[in-house]
């Protein structure tokens, strides 16, 4: 089934714009750390969720942004934004303050950032140290990333708001459990995940995080700008546990391929952006990762879809 989502009025390579690995992974490293910072706070004051849904970030209008988060004088929002290239406090009490995103060292954003938060009285314990990244530098100490190219940004966030909807209208046709379409600011990744509603064996060895993320069977789609160890912006699709032959599964479109490394099905996004119709090509990627994982696990398909 294709999707009907996509940017309305907006010509292909506005809604789908190019974003070479090249020339953009230094502003999303430095960018990376910029959102844990947020994220991190986000996970300080929220109230803890299944599956840690109380983490990501969310699409919005101009970037990302927390939601509203409480805080002991109410509630704040803040939000990335890459059209006015600032990160803004909004306080239930009539407060806005701005960061700017500009080229600049990780410490000293964070030095502006945990001094803009004492200005607003939020009050929050924040970890100063990235996760999941290879050797993380604490917030306070690196003086290493410090890029920003702002038109990079903005393209990011333009894929993202082009895949939002895609992803929100594929989690429309689900009826069972299902996540929130989300930006996990660990990873790095858009992410949408559907839930079969049983639980899932333990994994031996897993830390509380994974054991909390993947309780129960699921599948889940998604996309990586640049990251997750590949040379180039992928959208990748699940299933954990992996049922028998899920690998082996004939997947759609054609360009999509499972990769062993990882355990996953990847595309990469130049696949899509370059097709006949981008959004049709990403809905059968979700759609037919999602039938090789319901299937092959013995899902209740007639109870959970629509």
């Amino acid at each position: 089934m294709a999707s009907k989502a996509i940017m309305p009025g907006l010509p292909k390579d506005e809604a789908w714009p190019a974003l070479p690995l090249a020339e953009w992974s230094a502003t999303r490293d430095t960018l990376h750390l910029w959102m844990q910072m947020v994220g991190k706070l986000r996970l300080a004051l929220s109230p803890r969720l299944n599956h840690w849904w109380e983490v990501p970030l969310y699409v919005s209008a101009r970037g990302l942004t927390t939601s509203a988060v409480p805080y002991r004088l109410g509630v704040f929002e803040a939000e990335f934004d890459f059209i006015s290239h600032t990160l803004r406090f909004t306080t239930s009490r009539s407060e806005i303050k701005t960061i700017a995103l500009a080229p600049r060292s990780v410490a000293d954003f964070y030095k502006e950032f945990k001094a803009t938060l004492a200005s607003l009285n939020i009050e929050a314990k924040i970890w100063p140290m990235p996760v999941e990244i290879p050797d993380p530098i604490r917030f306070d100490q690196d003086t290493i990333h410090a890029s920003y190219d702002p038109a990079y940004a903005n393209r990011f966030w333009r894929i993202l708001a082009t895949v939002d909807p895609i992803c929100e209208e594929f989690r429309a046709r689900f009826i069972g459990k299902a996540s929130p379409v989300h930006f996990f600011w660990g990873s790095g990744d858009l992410a949408a995940t559907r839930f079969s509603g049983r639980r899932a064996p333990e994994r031996p060895g897993a830390d509380a995080v994974t054991r909390e993320a993947y309780s129960h069977e699921a599948s889940s789609v998604g996309w990586w700008p640049g990251n997750g160890g590949f040379d180039a912006p992928m959208f990748y699709a699940y299933a954990a546990p992996e049922p028998p032959g899920f690998r082996e599964s004939k997947v759609r479109p054609a360009q999509a391929f499972y990769e062993a490394k990882i355990g996953e099905f990847l595309l990469p996004y130049d696949a899509v952006r370059n097709s006949a119709d981008p959004a049709g090509a990403l809905t059968e990627f979700f759609q037919s990762t999602y039938e090789a994982a319901a299937n092959l696990g013995n899902w209740d398909r007639g109870a959970l879809e629509k």
